[in-house]
């Protein structure tokens, strides 16, 4: 006999028991009537979260973290590194992946040497088609797409070139490319005119003057442009790539809300202002965006991204791959990356996850 989630809110139907039994959901059933071991009781469920942007190599300190610990042991089922390694170690952190509870995919750095450096793109020598090739085919679906950090200190006197660079390597290999934005040169304008349809742009609600808002706080020509195209939006909160300033305009504009996510390492965890998935999708409530709309952020929209559509799914038969969490009423402090502190009364609080069949508590 397998486990129960008993009492469950879920987000697309009555409240009831989900019978989990061999890692699939084998039946959902009216409230105290689930057979089976219950591990869980109360609260609300949804399919198992997923965070598009972690760094999740645990030996590139500081901007690393270990893979469970920023997992299911926050509620999360799914992370997918954002660029840690490039081809050399690349190899390496899928091993790690494969002895975690968490699922983990990657984006590849473009840069073969990944973040042993922080100016990882201002070399062109280390920018080796021959070995993101031979990467992507000894690695096969664990790799969703190619990472490219376009910002000044990272890619230095070399300004645009390494994204056009990045541009061939997702003609090569057939895999989008996540764009991480900053502190120009290159000019952002420039950078978003490079992305195609199912390119990612990440860290898009930052404060930076280098961002994606004019001086009245609307959104440039060239976003909307992107966003016509079929560019992804990715929140990539991060130490320094959220403001509550920027994305109260976001909201104001009307903009999708596509993917949150939280650029999260060890420091960022523990110090904050990031701290957890939850913690961030916390402030999107406080912004005024509903429950259906932060979670489908989560989910949904990151399932379909990555074009794993069962991940998003909670229906009998399923993969049972959940997160458990509360909605609680009362003041919580919440901190964006520029140091403005925002007071919120009703915040997300992670209480476990599912998967494989398996349940654990946050």
């Amino acid at each position: 006999m397998g486990i129960v989630l008993r009492n469950m809110k879920r987000m697309d139907g009555p409240e009831a028991d989900i019978m989990i039994e061999g890692g699939r959901i084998a039946a959902i059933v009216p409230p105290g009537t689930g057979e089976g071991e219950v591990v869980a009781e109360g609260g609300f469920v949804s399919s198992g979260w997923i965070d598009m942007h972690v760094h999740a190599f645990r030996e590139l300190k500081p901007y690393g973290d270990a893979i469970d610990e920023i997992g299911v042991k926050q509620g999360v089922t799914t992370i997918v590194d954002a660029g840690s390694c490039g081809a050399d170690r690349i190899g390496e952190l899928r091993a790690a992946g494969n002895l975690a509870y968490t699922r983990l995919l990657a984006f590849m750095n473009i840069s073969r040497i990944g973040l042993e450096r922080v100016d990882e793109l201002s070399n062109p020598a280390w920018l080796d088609e021959d070995a993101i090739l031979e990467a992507v085919r000894a690695n096969g679906e664990f790799i969703v797409g190619l990472k490219a950090r376009i910002s000044r200190s990272v890619v230095k006197e070399q300004g645009i070139e390494p994204l056009r660079r990045a541009r061939l390597f997702s003609e090569a290999t057939g895999l989008p490319l996540m764009v991480h934005i900053g502190s120009g040169p290159p000019e952002i304008s420039e950078v978003i005119g490079l992305l195609a349809r199912g390119d990612i742009v990440t860290h898009y609600l930052n404060g930076k003057a280098n961002n994606l808002f004019d001086g009245q706080g609307r959104p440039l020509p060239g976003l909307m442009d992107a966003i016509a195209r079929g560019v992804h939006l990715d929140v990539g909160h991060g130490s320094a790539s959220f403001s509550f300033r920027v994305a109260e305009r976001a909201r104001e504009a009307g903009l999708p809300l596509h993917t949150i996510s939280t650029d999260i390492y060890e420091s960022n965890r523990l110090g904050g202002p990031v701290f957890s998935l939850a913690n961030v999708m916390s402030k999107f409530l406080y912004l005024g965006y509903g429950l259906r709309e932060v979670v489908d952020a989560v989910t949904v929209h990151a399932a379909a991204w990555l074009g794993r559509p069962e991940l998003a799914g909670l229906r009998v038969g399923g993969t049972a791959d959940l997160t458990l969490f509360d909605v609680v009423r009362g003041e919580k402090a919440l901190i964006d990356s520029e140091g403005e502190t925002r007071t919120a009364g009703t915040y997300i609080q992670a209480k476990g996850a599912v998967i494989n069949g398996s349940y654990f508590a946050c």
